[in-house]
């Protein structure tokens, strides 16, 4: 079991990390439209930034699984 909880913890710190990363992609691309006043780009990047900020929402959630 507590293996399982090792993998789990791990996943969880993979999918922060991807979550963060999008996140961030996300700001670099909505600035950049707001630089060059892109309005499709612009919403883009907020989407990504919203979704980046689901992904660590969701798997903070999973991680808080007691097996």
């Amino acid at each position: 079991m507590d293996l399982l909880n090792q993998v789990l913890q791990l996943f969880v710190k993979f999918g922060q990390i991807g979550g963060g990363l999008w996140l961030v992609w996300g700001a670099i691309t909505f600035g950049g439209a707001l630089k060059d006043q892109n309005g499709p780009d612009m919403k883009s990047g907020m989407w990504q930034i919203v979704g980046g900020g689901l992904v660590i929402a969701a798997v903070t959630l999973f991680g808080s699984i007691s097996l």
